[in-house]
């Protein structure tokens, strides 16, 4: 039979144009397979032909696992300690093999053998089919609808089929059998049924690709798309910018009499697309955004990541749009938290701020209002501030004399050494408090002190995945711990 084996396995890789190697493997899995029915338990088989005579062996194989392991399934798995009376130089994650006696060739019949050697094919055909679409780096997939499978879409693109889920398809968008269809491709799934393309006609990226096709410039790099934010069917932001001076983005993309603007709309059921400038001035690209807005003035809070966007009352829907809409998408096109105020609630909100400030000065400087209320007017918001910055910016202020100026220099340097012993102290009581349960180190006291676990009260109430997240120990002694910081309450209990 080991003729015929290769006589076989040379007549299909001439057929399906594909490597040996693959024939190859597909006969030995459809060998071990008819060889592992002649076991009743649930064996695990492995055959070996040489690929020069077609003679063939066949194996019965367990896997070594570790001793504290446990088996999940005898029939295929050895413990450590077993496999290494068989093998003493055996290792975790190798196998123990048993010589056994192969089915014969011409029993599972060749028909039945070439069935699974053509699906092995055909899986092998489909892989490399994908393979050649991803080489050509095509982020946009079009192709025909094939069938409809509860809601979604199966996208048929040359030998090729990709996924359509429900919620990736345009909001109120009618698809059916036989439309042309394009999609971004998102990622490759690859399942029982072979890989398979997922695809979105929701994602920020496919707007981005439809430009790129319809846009020349955009493809040269003449023209950048930086960012996109999408209300998919309803409403998209797209923020470009141009690396040659000579030509405007906006106008590239708008197309004459907006024709390729236009057609991305088309594509995308009806969205309209606002085409705005970007720019690297965080405040300057929020503005933008916002159109058709028209922006009063900015306040960026950099440790907040966030921007208050004062905009005259007559302005404040716009800006907000319908249901929110334009500041939704002007702040994910941008990454930034926006905050729309009018006039008035920003002067309100300034004025609070103001007010807040001239009460910490006054209580933490000693001073009067007059000079708490100088500090901020002249831009002061923190102690440090007053405390550090170059003494010739503060001999600047016209209200204060030299005097002056160094008096609120000590006293800032003063109040911030008072609050960082205060703090020290409080964190030693915490860690004295913390080192108290027992098994506790210092190392891990001041880990949980860093994350406001501060006395044993507060390291009882965790719970052990909590624990184990905030400093990294193992779940023993996450558990032993925390079980020993509330004895003392479950005692009282």
């Amino acid at each position: 039979m080991s003729r015929e084996i290769l006589m076989l396995a040379d007549a299909l890789a001439r057929e399906k144009n594909v490597a040996p190697d693959v024939v190859f493997g597909a006969l030995e899995s459809a060998l071990a397979h008819a060889t592992k029915k002649q076991f009743t338990e649930d064996a695990d088989v492995r055959v070996e032909i040489d690929q020069k005579t077609g003679e063939y062996q066949a194996f019965r194989c367990w896997e070594v696992l570790p001793d504290e392991a446990g088996l999940e399934n005898p029939d295929q798995q050895y413990l450590l300690f077993e496999a290494r009376e068989i093998n003493p130089d055996i290792e975790v994650g190798q196998f123990i093999e048993e010589p056994v006696e192969a089915v014969d060739f011409g029993r599972i019949g060749a028909q039945a053998a070439k069935q699974v050697i053509l699906q092995k094919i055909r899986d092998a055909e489909r892989e490399q089919i994908l393979n050649d679409f991803l080489a050509r780096s095509d982020a946009l997939v079009s192709g025909t609808v094939k069938r409809m499978e509860r809601g979604s879409a199966v996208i048929e693109s040359g030998r090729i089929e990709g996924r359509l889920e429900k919620d990736q398809m345009i909001p109120k968008e009618n698809l059916r059998v036989g439309d042309r269809v394009r999609a971004y491709l998102m990622r490759v799934e690859r399942g029982g049924r072979g890989p398979q393309l997922m695809l979105s006609r929701t994602a920020p990226q496919f707007i981005m690709e439809l430009f790129r096709l319809e846009v020349p410039e955009v493809e040269e790099g003449i023209v950048e798309i930086k960012a996109a934010a999408r209300d998919p069917g309803m409403r998209a932001k797209i923020a470009v910018k141009s690396n040659d001076p000579r030509v405007d983005p906006q106008g590239t993309c708008i197309g004459v009499r907006g024709t390729r603007v236009t057609a991305v709309t088309n594509e995308l059921n009806g969205e309209r697309v606002d085409i705005v400038l970007w720019s690297n001035d965080p405040a300057q690209f929020v503005i933008n955004a916002l159109s058709p807005a028209v922006v009063s003035s900015i306040v960026v809070d950099e440790d907040k990541h966030a921007m208050d966007v004062v905009v005259e009352p007559e302005q404040v829907e716009v800006a907000i749009g319908r249901y929110g809409q334009n500041v939704r998408l002007a702040s994910e096109l941008c990454g930034w938290a926006i905050n729309i105020l009018s006039v008035q609630e920003a002067e309100q909100k300034h004025e609070q701020e103001s007010s807040g400030l001239i009460k910490m000065f006054m209580v933490k400087l000693d001073v009067d209002e007059d000079v708490a209320q100088v500090l901020v007017e002249e831009g002061f918001t923190s102690l440090e501030e007053v405390a550090y910055v170059p003494l010739a910016e503060m001999m600047e202020i016209e209200a204060f004399g030299e005097e002056t100026v160094n008096e609120l220099r000590s006293r800032a340097r003063d109040a911030l050494l008072t609050a960082a012993i205060v703090m020290e102290e409080a964190v030693e009581c915490a860690s004295a408090d913390l080192m108290s349960v027992a098994g506790m180190d210092e190392d891990t006291a001041a880990l949980l002190n860093a994350k406001g676990i501060n006395n044993a009260n507060d390291l009882a109430d965790l719970a052990v995945d909590e624990l184990v997240e905030l400093v990294g120990m193992d779940d023993e002694r996450a558990k032993s711990l925390i079980m020993t910081a509330r004895a003392p309450i479950l005692a009282g209990a």
